[in-house]
């Protein structure tokens, strides 16, 4: 069965780093990149929870072309405007030298409660990442897919990572970027829900008990979002170009595409649960 690749629509997010042009440590700047940038390019540009990180988001995307387009111009834009201030802007998944410590956070009800809940483990949260959509004709293709596409990630992962620096040191991981989120709970990959019901339930099971009050706080690597028909990748460290950003999209879409097509043909990939590697 032919798939049209074009059926599987893509979202791609990524998070800069904001700098000093001259020492390239990391600056918190109040966010007034993002203030700016939101005039030009309006809710595609938004503030993170640290002041030294700006995050941008395509438009819906038909095909890899249309959404190298919308990063490249995205990445023109807030670099321009960053320049404009006398800031710079980089990619890597963690800064190699920048402390945590130096860091302000933004002021905002959503990371004030997260700072709360998990104090320093938020507070070092400094760390920049790639998260791509794929969409989805249903919620329910949704969950399958997210339970199949499981096992790729960690082979889609090890060909985007690029923080092995922390604080001034060589920590002997390629990505140290998933050693600061693991410290986060609900992160990692999840284990596969036999229903979009059952995922469904285990949401509301969390909100029921006061561990989260919105499915968003669910940070797994792999998730099906719980406001769009997509199936969100959230595994990768930010890449340094483009072309990577996008070659990293374009397999996520088309593991998604295969998963789909063996779907129709009443076939499957063999589905892991955590279980069996403990």
């Amino acid at each position: 069965m032919d798939i049209n690749y074009k059926s599987f629509t893509l979202g791609v997010e990524e998070e800069y780093m904001v700098l000093d042009p001259k020492t390239f440590e990391l600056k918190s700047h109040e966010q007034k990149i993002v203030q700016e940038g939101q005039k030009i390019i309006k809710d595609k540009v938004k503030a993170e929870m640290h002041q030294a990180v700006v995050e941008v988001g395509t438009d819906i995307c038909q095909d890899v072309d249309e959404a190298y387009n919308d990063v490249a111009i995205l990445r023109k834009t807030i670099y321009d405007i960053a320049d404009g201030q006398g800031l710079t802007i980089g990619a890597s998944g963690t800064h190699p030298f920048s402390l945590w410590q130096s860091q302000l956070i933004t002021d905002h009800v959503r990371y004030n409660e997260i700072i709360d809940g998990l104090e320093d483990a938020a507070r070092r949260y400094l760390i920049f990442g790639l998260h791509v959509h794929v969409g989805m004709e249903s919620r329910e293709i949704a969950n399958h897919i997210a339970n199949s596409t499981r096992y790729f990630l960690p082979h889609i992962y090890a060909l985007s990572t690029n923080s092995p620096f922390w604080e001034g040191r060589l920590t002997g991981y390629k990505s140290y970027r998933t050693k600061v989120f693991d410290k986060f709970p609900r992160t990692g990959i999840p284990d596969a829900f036999g229903s979009i019901e059952d995922y469904d339930n285990y949401v509301k099971m969390l909100i029921k008990t006061n561990c989260i009050d919105n499915a968003k706080k669910i940070w797994w690597d792999l998730r099906v979002h719980p406001f769009f028909n997509t199936v969100e990748f959230r595994i990768c460290d930010i890449p340094m170009t483009v072309d990577e950003t996008i070659a990293l999209a374009a397999l996520f879409q088309a593991v998604c595409a295969r998963i789909y097509m063996l779907r129709n043909k009443n076939l499957n990939f063999i589905q892991y649960s955590r279980a069996l590697g403990e």
